[in-house]
């Protein structure tokens, strides 16, 4: 009999319970919107509930990539690895002063507003 295969085991658990940061990460994931698929993969695997599809106005696909909203983003990666794991690599990781210089976007020790479903008791 083949040996059953575990495609998770080195993608690391689905969050059961979501988190909020705390402090300012080390790390900032960027999806690339031209490669996501839009697959959503990345989803369950982040423990702040920051990723989000893009509005599908703003590319008019059916299907529309995802993004982060960066001030709430713990830097853990793990929808990264989840993405290269899983689906198709289109989540980089940028070390955060290197983010903030390329992007003009300054990250907060805590976010200045509630992630939506952790603001809904999600």
């Amino acid at each position: 009999m083949a040996k059953k295969f575990d495609h998770y085991k080195k993608v690391g658990r689905v969050v059961d319970k979501l988190a909020a940061k705390k402090k300012r990460p080390k790390f900032m994931a960027v999806i690339d919107e031209d490669n996501c698929t839009g697959c959503q993969v990345c989803v369950p695997f982040c423990p702040t509930d920051c990723i989000r599809p893009v509005p599908q106005a703003k590319y008019g696909l059916p299907i529309p990539p995802v993004q982060v909203i960066y001030d709430h983003c713990m830097g853990c990666m793990a929808c990264q690895k989840a993405c290269a794991d899983l689906a198709w690599d289109a989540i980089r990781k940028f070390p955060l002063a290197e983010f903030e210089t390329r992007f003009g976007i300054e990250i907060n020790d805590k976010p200045t507003d509630p992630v939506p479903a952790l603001a809904a008791g999600i």
